[in-house]
This record gives structure tokens, sequence and C-alpha cells, in this order.
């Protein structure tokens, strides 16, 4: 190596130490004593990448791991003696660890690794109040149902035959890929219970839709509705809570197909891409109307973690696919159709996922299966226009209707001439 190549290793360590050093006194109590501050951990980073050099020219392997030593010595000795004045956190001593290894990367010539392991503990570090308000909001109750799921999930699933059973053409209940669409599904409800819990309950009303719309924009729209009754004043911020929850819905479902199979995706993309897009155009055009201050609540409902929740969803998305590929042999693409119109009536996610299976398992199905997870959603949004309609007020009516019927119009004529 040149002088200079080994100039930039070095500099490089420094920097990065330096900036965990910062971090590190800047996240001190005042009244806390700590080991390190900015220039013991940048002379960390700087020893690791020395030790690392070293090594290198020394030709034996024992340096890097001996200085290791050294620093996890100087850590244990620092965790004993602040233990012992009350403070049992050990952040400070496993980040200067951390720190060490970081410029053994710099000496041994990975700096990008490097840096993106500083930047990933800088995060973990500035999210010491985030990752609080998480353990506070989070009950044993939620820990539990995931302990559970993830126990069952660990046990059962490589227990699961992968093979699917019924008399042909019928054969597709495979209970290896429901019980893994179940985990996909109770995965993504999960983050957005979390987000939820993590961000709390009340909010403006356009976020309580996006939160909402995470969780069930059946509800949103049915719970703004009724309110508009109590509050026909804000008949317009209602309107756009609802509009931001069935685009988020619009949104969701695409992603979760697209984890299935891309081409079904790619295919839906013209039709719920659409509405999306519209969506968010009226939504953007509802905001700039008229702002409130108003507050709204979004619940965070069951934890999709629960063992009841996910069964009763792995037997729904059972039963959806083998109707689906009943429809499907019997009475060809019409049945498709007919069985996406009906799915959708309660439940757009078992239908989507379904769909996207049977594509998958075969091509020629692609084009049908996206028009049919369009038609579900439509069936969809069409029961909750129906829900607006008979449980909100005439003023949220007359500003609701026109934007549903734009929707409705717009997903019908891409569903006709889809393929």
């Amino acid at each position: 190596m040149s002088a200079v190549e080994i100039a930039w290793r070095l500099g490089i360590a420094l920097g990065l130490g330096l900036l965990l050093g910062l971090e590190r006194e800047r996240g001190q109590r005042p009244e806390a004593e700590s080991f390190a501050g900015a220039r013991t951990f940048a002379l960390i980073a700087l020893f690791g990448a020395t030790a690392f050099d070293m090594q290198l020219r020394l030709g034996v392997a024992w340096v890097m791991p001996l200085a290791f030593v050294a620093i996890a010595a100087i850590a244990v000795v620092s965790y004993y003696v602040t233990s012992l004045q009350g403070d049992v956190g050990a952040t400070t001593e496993v980040t200067a660890l951390l720190t060490f290894l970081i410029g053994g990367l710099c000496g041994a010539g990975h700096p990008g690794l490097a840096t993106a392991l500083a930047v990933a503990v800088l995060l973990m570090l500035s999210a010491k109040g985030w990752t609080h308000r998480v353990a506070e909001r989070i009950e044993a109750a939620d820990v539990e149902a995931v302990l559970k799921f993830a126990i069952i999930t660990a046990i059962v699933l490589p227990l699961l035959p992968d093979r699917s059973y019924g008399p042909a053409p019928l054969d597709v209940v495979n209970p290896y890929k429901i019980w893994l669409m179940v985990v996909l599904i109770s995965g993504l409800n999960f983050a957005s219970y979390v987000l939820v819990k993590v961000l709390g309950q009340e909010h403006g009303i356009g976020l309580t839709g996006l939160l909402g719309g995470l969780v069930s924009s059946t509800a949103v729209t049915l719970g703004f509705s009724q309110r508009s009754r109590q509050e026909p004043a804000l008949a317009g911020m209602f309107t756009l809570g609802i509009l931001v929850a069935w685009t988020v819905m619009f949104f969701r479902v695409l992603a979760i197909v697209a984890l299935i199979d891309v081409a079904v995706a790619r295919e839906l993309a013209v039709g719920v891409g659409l509405l999306g897009i519209l969506s968010l155009a009226i939504c953007a055009w509802l905001f700039r109307r008229g702002r409130s201050g108003e507050k709204a609540t979004v619940t965070s409902g069951s934890n999709p973690f629960e063992l009841s929740e996910a069964i009763k969803f792995g037997l729904l998305f059972g039963v959806v696919t083998l109707v689906a590929k009943a429809a499907q042999v019997y009475l060809g693409a019409a049945g498709l159709y007919l069985a996406g119109a009906l799915a959708g009536l309660t439940d757009v996610d078992a239908i989507a996922l379904s769909m996207a299976s049977l594509s998958k398992s075969d091509p020629g199905l692609t084009t049908a299966a996206a028009r049919t997870i369009l038609i579900a959603v439509l069936s969809n949004t069409l029961v909750k226009t129906g829900m607006a309609v008979g449980a909100g007020s005439p003023e949220l009516r007359r500003r609701f209707l026109p934007a549903a019927v734009v929707l409705l119009v717009a997903g019908a004529l891409v569903a006709v001439f889809l393929g």
C-alpha cells in the first residue's frame, strides 16, 4: 500500500471514531461519568485500524484479537466501576467495542462497510428516546403474542407438507404455502399495528386516515362517515381522511401482490396504480381547499400475531384459493371475476394473495388474476362507498360521492380494457 492509501484508511477510522465519540458525549447525562469521550473513541478506532495494519505487516494472526481483548478489558473495568455507582447501562462500552471493529474494517480496506456500520450504530444510539417510547406502548400481551407466533411458525412451518391437496384440477390447498401467506400478511399488519402504537392514537384527520388505511380503510370510512353527522362543518376534512385511507389501501394491495408475483403486480399497476394516483390527486386538492386542527382517533385493532387472528386468515385464504380455482376451472375467467367481486365485499387481502399465488403456478392466468384483484378492489370500494352514503351526513355525501364515482368509473374502465 502507498502512504496515501494508509493515510486515507487511518483518516476514515479517525473520523468515524470521532463521530461516535461526539454522539456518546452528547447522549450522556450531565452528572454521569463515562470512560470514553470523543477523543477516546477516535483513538479506539485508530487503534483498530493500526492493529489490523500491523497484523498484515507482521504476518501473524494474533495482533487484532489481542488488541480487541485489551479494549474489551478496559470496557469491562469501566462497566464494573460505573455499575458500582448505580449506572448499569453498557451502551458506551459496547459502542467502544464496535468502534474498534469499525477501525479494523478501515484498516482492512473496507471503508464503505465501516461507514455503513458506523451510521447504523449512530442511528441506534440516537433512537434512544424512540425505542423507550416503543417499549412503553407495546404491552406485555403483544410481546407474548409475537413470541407464540414465532414459536409456532418456527416449529410448525417446517413440519407442514409442501404439497397440494384436493382432487385434480382443484389440488391448490398447500398447507405450507398457506401458512407462508399467513406469516406474510401478519408481518405486514403487525408493522402497521406497531406504527399506530408508537405514534399514538390521536392525530389530525389526514394522518388518522393514513394510519387507518394501513390497519383498516373500512373502519376509517365508517368512523368518519358517522362522525360527519355530529360535525357536518368538517365534512370536507372527513372526506379527505376517508380518501387518504383508500389511497393507502390501493398501494398496499399492489405491494402485497408484488411480494408474491411481480408479473401480476405489473399488470395490476395499470388499474390499482391509476386508482391510487387519482385518489392521491383528489386528496391533494381537498387538502389545499381547507385545513383543520380537528383531531381523530385511530385504533390499532387486534394484534395480527394473535394465533386466533392468524388461523382465521389462513382458513380464509385457503377457502378463497379453492373457490377461485373452482370458479376458474368450471366457469372460466368469468368465474374468477365473480369470485373476486364476492371476496372483495369483505376482504381484499385474501383474494389478492390467492390470485397472485395461482398466477405464479400458472403464468397463463396473469392478466385474469390482475383483473380479478382489480374487481375485488372495486367491489370493496363500492361497499365502502355505500357505508359513507348511508352513514354520512348530506354534506359528506355531497363532497364524497363525486370522488368515489370518479374512482369507481376509472377502475371499471381499466378492468374492462386491462390486458
